[in-house]
């Protein structure tokens, strides 16, 4: 079971300092930073970052007891994110140490989270540039065909000749 949103909104305030007081804020408050959260996850699943979190249709769809299906990765990532993000709002300045963590932490998602770029054996219309020499390819402008290509089927196996 991963952490509930609650949770998260919760260490973000302890992050800024008001762990304390977290039962003194209010239900529009907690709100609020959940709202900020959902925006958050939603600007880093725009970007390509996709870590599960269930992002609602509409701000009142969301759910503060909802479980965030953030991997383990990405929690330290929402906390101190979401804790810079707050931090004005509330009249609190985030320290350097917390900036730099969250920076750290984000950058470490985006390492967890990226996916490779495929390779791509390039067309036979493809000319090879102006650096090749006529006597090197035997007169042939263009990229020469894979020795041995590969075969992806209708059922997507892959098949090596």
């Amino acid at each position: 079971m991963s952490w509930t949103k609650r949770q998260l909104i919760t260490q973000a305030f302890e992050e800024i300092g008001l762990a304390a007081y977290v039962f003194d804020l209010t239900p529009e408050q907690l709100n609020s930073a959940l709202r900020r959260m959902d925006a958050m996850v939603a600007s880093w699943n725009s970007n390509g970052v996709r870590i599960g979190y269930p992002l609602p249709t509409s701000p009142e769809d969301s759910d503060l007891d909802q479980d965030s299906n953030a991997p383990d990765f990405a929690i330290e990532a929402i906390c101190l994110g979401l804790a810079c993000r707050l931090a004005p709002g509330f009249g609190k300045t985030i320290s350097p140490q917390t900036q730099a963590f969250a920076d750290m932490a984000y950058s470490n998602m985006l390492n967890q989270t990226a996916q490779p770029t495929p390779e791509r054996q390039m067309p036979i219309t493809m000319p090879r540039g102006q650096g090749t020499k006529p006597w090197r390819n035997f007169n042939n402008p263009f990229v020469a065909p894979p020795d041995k290509p590969v075969l992806a089927g209708s059922d997507n196996e892959i098949q090596f000749e």
